[in-house]
């Protein structure tokens, strides 16, 4: 029988609890003086590029990639940071205010949604404005740290993990971009239109790469990869929701350990930037193997980018659904 372990989430060094992820005031006031001595806040920096603040790292790739040599992004989660997790300072509240353009995905990180919602920035770009959220809930709750079980707020974040829904925000970047510094809006539209073709490549690969796998579902440790799943056909079986920080509760045990067997499951997949111990637990109950399966929402050590990365979930996924060519 599998026993229902409560397990701590291993925080990334400076990572803050979303207990406190309100902005306090006394932050908020600082950043305002911070802005205030410095005079009237400028969209360019000293070398005269435009400057972007980005939220977390798919926000960022896609700043720099558009913006080349002709911005300078600020990544307001730091390397090795979980997204959820990040609360600001009184600098980075300074820094999205006094921003040329503003990048981020609403709903992910409450602290950036209230300095987005107080930034003097004319060029702000919501990620979900370019490709709406869909909720991928479970079938049953999750618990809180209390205890008390909850579904999953409604939208699921992770649609950078389908390349067609990435490709549809990068265009949003790019025409603001355009907007922001239009001196430069051919660069910006001939680096956009570089990156999109990059981007269905990749969707092509996963086409070809996931076409010929024998089984179609797959467990991760959480919800993340719903979008990636239902563009490429095949099935998520999640042991905790879209929210990372919340646990399983015993009837969510139970479904995994019975869809696993079911659908002939050979690992259980866990993330780079959490701890692996919830799904070492469940592979250890079933007996399978465990892999790292990355969502990306952080790059840890600085190893590899978006499209390294997204290549080698493609190729981890053939393995454990049984490619057959």
């Amino acid at each position: 029988m599998m026993i229902l372990r409560r397990l701590g989430r291993r925080r990334s060094p400076g990572a803050i609890s979303t207990a406190t992820v309100g902005l306090t005031t006394a932050t908020v006031v600082a950043a305002l003086t911070l802005t205030a001595c410095g005079g009237a806040s400028s969209a360019q920096d000293a070398q005269g590029r435009l400057k972007v603040v980005a939220s977390f790292y798919p926000m960022e790739f896609l700043a720099s990639q558009i913006g080349g040599e002709h911005v300078k992004v600020t990544d307001l989660t730091a390397a090795g940071v979980e997204p959820h997790d990040l609360e600001l300072t009184a600098k980075q509240v300074g820094a999205v205010q006094q921003a040329g353009a503003v990048l981020y995905l609403k709903g992910l990180q409450p602290t950036v949604d209230k300095a987005v919602a107080q930034s003097h920035s004319k060029h702000v770009i919501d990620a979900t404005s370019a490709s709406p959220l869909v909720d991928h809930h479970l079938d049953e709750g999750t618990q809180d740290e209390a205890g008390h079980s909850h579904q999953d707020a409604a939208g699921d974040p992770h649609i950078w993990l389908d390349p067609t829904r990435y490709a549809a925000v990068a265009k949003a970047v790019g025409a603001e971009f355009a907007k922001a510094d239009p001196v430069h809006a051919a660069d910006y539209q001939r680096n956009t239109a570089d990156l999109v073709n990059r981007l269905d490549s990749l969707d092509a690969d996963f086409r070809t790469g996931l076409a010929s796998v024998h089984g179609r579902s797959f467990v991760t440790s959480h919800a993340a990869f719903g979008y990636l799943a239902d563009h490429y056909g095949i099935e998520q079986i999640a042991i905790s929701g879209v929210d990372p920080e919340a646990e399983p509760t015993p009837a969510r045990l139970a479904t995994i350990q019975k869809a696993a067997r079911e659908h002939g499951v050979t690992t259980i997949f866990f993330e780079s930037l959490v701890s692996p111990a919830l799904a070492e637990g469940v592979a250890r109950d079933l007996g399978l193997k465990t892999a790292v399966l990355d969502p990306l929402e952080g790059i840890r050590d600085g190893k590899g980018d978006y499209f390294s990365i997204m290549h080698q979930n493609l190729t981890t996924l053939r393995a454990a659904l049984g490619a057959t060519s």
